[in-house]
């Protein structure tokens, strides 16, 4: 398989890890604002709303929580925040929420919803 065919496979698990996810998260109780919006900061995977908490959530799979979360650049993890605090003053009906950045993972073994994955280096 060459460097192409992979990265066309990759990108295929993806959106079906998105798509996971995001019943999940329906599932458990959040309202969805958004799916795969493009942003000037960047592409916020999903953005969920769960009483007070808006949740910028970014859709890794990986073969553990760890790789999911080393994935994740600084930068990346900046871009994150800047768009959700960009979405915030851009809709006011948003602006009073409590802000996170989250991780979703999906694994061989399972899903697992990181809250505040970030939360000591954003």
């Amino acid at each position: 398989m060459n460097r192409a065919e992979r990265g066309q496979k990759a990108h295929k698990r993806g959106h079906l890890s998105e798509y996971i996810a995001l019943l999940h998260l329906m599932l458990t109780g959040h309202r969805i604002l958004g799916f795969r919006l493009k942003t000037p900061e960047g592409e916020i995977d999903i953005l969920t709303l769960k009483g007070q908490r808006l949740a910028v959530i970014e859709v890794k799979q990986r073969r553990t929580v760890l790789e999911a979360l080393t994935a994740v650049s600084p930068t990346q993890r900046y871009r994150l925040w800047q768009a959700g605090q960009k979405l915030q003053a851009r809709r006011p009906d948003l602006a009073k929420l409590s802000l996170h950045v989250d991780l979703y993972v999906v694994t061989a073994g399972g899903l697992r919803h990181v809250r505040d994955a970030f939360a000591d280096g954003i």
